[in-house]
């Protein structure tokens, strides 16, 4: 046994995560030359520069996998992952800096001047 560790009753129903919340699919591919790790609850929308796909429609969601867990894209890989939309507040502070203030707020084109030059949109 692993200190706080829950096991379930063989008959109860598997937990269901993020029930409600809007999720998407996205292709994305690391463009760098090193190995990028994305974590559970980080903005997708503000993460590595290297990875190319559809910011826009990544603003407000993070992956759509366990807490504290991670997805990992490899150099030059192409994946799909699936996103869930942020809940709670819907304020994004810190990380990159792209967003700094609420996401259903509209947009500012200085959080867009900071993407390179063709994820801008």
């Amino acid at each position: 046994m692993i200190p706080g560790e829950i096991i379930p009753a063989p008959e109860a129903p598997p937990l269901a995560a993020n029930v409600g919340l809007a999720t998407r699919t996205l292709e994305v591919v690391n463009t760098g030359d090193r190995p990028i790790q994305v974590g559970s609850h980080y903005h997708f929308f503000e993460t590595n520069e290297a990875l190319r796909f559809d910011r826009a429609a990544a603003r407000g969601f993070r992956l759509n996998i366990p807490a504290g867990t991670a997805v990992r894209f490899e150099a030059g890989d192409t994946r799909r992952v699936e996103l869930v939309a942020l809940a709670g507040r819907r304020e994004v502070w810190g990380l990159n800096a792209l967003v700094n203030g609420p996401l259903d707020a509209r947009p500012r084109a200085a959080s867009r001047k900071k993407l390179p030059p063709q994820q801008r949109k």
